[in-house]
């Protein structure tokens, strides 16, 4: 695999995002941190205090605004991806999902971190066409006249073409329902630059929809973008020494789970939710498309005619533990929320991307390590341990605690389950508050 796009850049290794002990610090010493690491200024420290996004402003980003929706927002350390430092920002209410993160990222670190490329962003604009006369006449007369229809859409975002993008290739293809109907589908391919693309492509698309219609006697019936993004993959790789993450056994029950996720669908749907975890988390805090990327990303494990895991583990001939992953990433550094939110534009700043190309290397590195973390905890001593004391600090809070005390009480709730072979439950957190002298809400 090839270093990346964003391995050539001078400000590389200039600054580090090994951290330890990050979580220990205050949420204030984390802000420090953070500023310092990527030139923050004053005011937008401030925006990481809360209602960075004011209602004047949500109210004109959807429809029918009644408030905002905070998740929490944490940067995952210790992230080298071809030989850049990254903070990592992630909104998202699950807990241990950052800490993982930047866990096996360390453990990363110590064996030369990630390697990560992406193709151009290209992206696909359908055009369905019902009621073609002659389907196999209709494809042939559509390529005849690719050039005609690629400056139609090209003369839709000239802005785009200036920067480097624009349309490249159309596709034709006949697609039949289980009835009979059959369709004629155009495909036009658009490197989308640094955008994810979805309003330009859409704007495309029905540029030259009519010109479609004429050329094949048939009716536009859907044109818009598809989110299965199979042309804009992004790669990621990595090799563990097997003493750095545990041994041996550890390995070999890596490389077992990752069989079984091939083997099983109902584990690779979980498989890949790990992954997922770690890219719709970065995609969230940078403004991008959530959903697009999540429906995507599974269309793209079943593009096959079975679903399978987007990132597998194997060992080598050395016994190193090794790991990749290839997935669509549509996601964007410029247009939409990217570029309206005041903390996607933050978080883009934190990050430090210069591309759309080198986001997608970042989602896929993470991606790829939050599988691993997720993999080596349910392989070895199980997820729920590593979930016990945020679960048993949100108790804390639910069961009326004031947020200064919630870590003293999740540890002691921790402590009493482990010695005594409980489970974490609102009974014994209410039982730890209560020997605390605290007062407890019953309901």
């Amino acid at each position: 695999m090839s270093e990346g796009s964003n391995k050539t850049e001078g400000e590389a290794s200039k600054k580090s995002s090994r951290v330890s002990g990050f979580y220990k610090l205050s949420v204030e010493e984390r802000r420090k941190f953070v500023k310092e690491f990527a030139g923050l200024t004053d005011d937008e420290v401030k925006l990481l205090e809360g209602n960075a996004l004011p209602i004047e402003l949500a109210d004109k980003m959807v429809e029918n605004v009644i408030g905002k929706m905070e998740v929490p927002l944490g940067v995952a350390v210790n992230f080298l991806i071809n030989g850049k430092d990254y903070l990592v920002p992630m909104a998202i209410e699950e807990p241990s999902v950052i800490a993982a993160a930047s866990y096996m990222a360390k453990i990363a670190r110590e064996n030369g971190g990630v390697k990560a490329e992406a193709t151009d962003p290209i992206m696909i604009g359908q055009i369905h066409l019902a009621h073609v006369p002659d389907l196999e006449k209709a494809r042939e007369a559509i390529l005849a006249r690719k050039q005609e229809l690629l400056k139609v859409a090209e003369a839709q975002d000239p802005t785009l073409v200036k920067y480097g993008g624009g349309p490249v290739d159309i596709e034709v293809r006949v697609t039949e329902h289980e009835d009979g109907d059959k369709f004629l589908v155009v495909h036009l391919l658009v490197n989308c630059a640094d955008a994810m693309g979805a309003n330009l492509v859409n704007t495309m698309v029905e540029a030259i929809a009519p010109v479609l219609e004429e050329i094949t006697g048939g009716k536009a019936i859907l044109k818009i973008i598809s989110n299965l993004a199979a042309y804009r993959i992004a790669r990621a790789e990595v090799k563990i020494r097997p003493e750095t993450i545990g041994g041996e056994e550890v390995v070999e029950r890596i490389v077992l789970a990752s069989k079984m996720a091939e083997a099983d669908v109902f584990r690779a749907v979980t498989h890949n939710k790990g992954i997922m975890n770690g890219i719709t988390a970065i995609a969230l805090a940078t403004g991008n498309d959530t959903r697009a990327m999540e429906a995507g990303a599974h269309g793209y494990a079943a593009k096959d005619g079975r679903y399978k895991p987007l990132a597998i583990w194997r060992k080598d001939e050395d016994g190193n533990l090794v790991g990749r992953i290839e997935i669509p990433i549509q996601a964007g550094i410029v247009g939409g929320a990217t570029r309206v939110h005041p903390m996607a534009k933050l978080n883009l700043k934190i990050l430090g991307v210069k591309s759309a190309r080198e986001l997608a290397e970042v989602m896929a590195a993470v991606g790829l390590l939050q599988n691993l973390a997720a993999i080596r905890a349910i392989a070895t001593e199980g997820i729920q341990r590593g979930h016990m004391e945020l679960h048993a600090r949100n108790l804390a809070i639910m069961a009326g605690a004031d947020a200064s005390k919630a870590d003293e009480i999740a540890e002691r709730a921790v402590e009493e389950a482990r010695k005594e072979g409980r489970k974490i439950t609102m009974d014994l957190v209410r039982e730890v508050m209560k020997e605390m002298g605290l007062e407890v809400r019953e309901s």
